[in-house]
């Protein structure tokens, strides 16, 4: 089964205090374009991680984010105590040497002064930790990967659709073409007719009748557009990494309704053809987010 490559997966794991979470999102991209988010206590990880998402997603603009939260009494930036009593001690100390009045308020004061509230924290990633996050990681891919397969179906469903309509106008077009060329040389013939007093070779017309009708002949163009169709749907069922193949294959089957549309000269097989334009640039659009 293909993928697509839009998908999103979070997941999220307890260790200790912490609660690490993993945000992955992606995109179509010709490549693997990869940008992350990481918590300062897991960069030393980011090759790491960044080669755990590239096995695993191949292609896409994708977007990745680790972050951690704790719980609020942890969080809390503790008060230097020792500090706000030193502080204090000097504060009264120059209030005696130099006859200052001691402040109104000295909770404002104290909390005011450098330090106090600086929480100095020294983290440092255990082996533990890491086997954490990495199953948290690789949870998230999983569940992008989930997300991408969900679409690729949605996708070969939609592909399959309008392959079946491009084979069906294909079709359509036989009786108008089989009737073209009667048409063609009647209106020659009639034209002919209506130059009262000319004469002609009628061997030479026959002649450029043939030469006329097989440079209108559509017959190879059909046949290779009926092969483009079924070399996309053996490719979709190639399962994923697939999408450049179907990107080349759909301009292969452009190539051969612009030039039966270039080679049609009625009304009705034109608009099959601009039918099948429709039908093949919606498969364009589409085969730009498959892997």
């Amino acid at each position: 089964m293909i993928q697509s490559m839009t998908g999103y997966g979070k997941a999220t794991a307890v260790f200790g205090d912490k609660k690490i979470n993993v945000e992955i999102k992606s995109l179509n991209s010709k490549a693997l374009d990869l940008s992350t988010r990481i918590a300062p206590v897991y960069r030393e990880k980011e090759i790491d991680i960044r080669n755990l998402i590239a096995r695993r997603l191949e292609r896409g603009k994708v977007d990745c984010s680790l972050w951690v939260e704790k719980e609020a009494a942890e969080a809390a930036t503790p008060i230097n105590v020792a500090l706000v009593e030193n502080y204090y001690q000097q504060i009264k100390n120059i209030s005696e040497t130099c006859h200052i009045p001691l402040p109104e308020d000295w909770f404002v004061t104290l909390l005011r002064m450098p330090d106090v509230l600086t929480k100095v924290e020294v983290q440092e990633l255990g082996e533990e930790e890491w086997v954490t996050v990495r199953a948290t990681v690789e949870e998230a891919i999983d569940r992008l990967v989930d997300f991408r397969m969900q679409e690729g179906a949605a996708l070969e469903k939609k592909f399959n659709e309008k392959i079946d309509n491009i084979e069906r106008l294909l079709k359509s077009i036989e009786p108008f073409e089989k009737d073209r060329v009667a048409r063609i040389r009647e209106r020659i013939t009639d034209a002919l007719e209506k130059m009262a007093g000319t004469d002609y070779d009628k061997n030479r017309l026959e002649q450029e009748l043939i030469y006329y009708i097989e440079k209108l002949d559509i017959n190879e163009e059909k046949q290779r557009l009926a092969n483009h169709l079924n070399y996309f749907r053996e490719t979709l069922a190639g399962g994923h990494g697939q999408g450049k193949k179907l990107g080349f294959i759909a301009q292969e089957m452009g190539r051969e309704i612009n030039t039966t549309g270039s080679k049609s000269n009625q009304a009705e097989m034109q608009n099959i053809v601009v039918q099948m334009k429709d039908e093949l640039e919606q498969i364009k659009e589409q085969v730009l987010n498959v892997m």
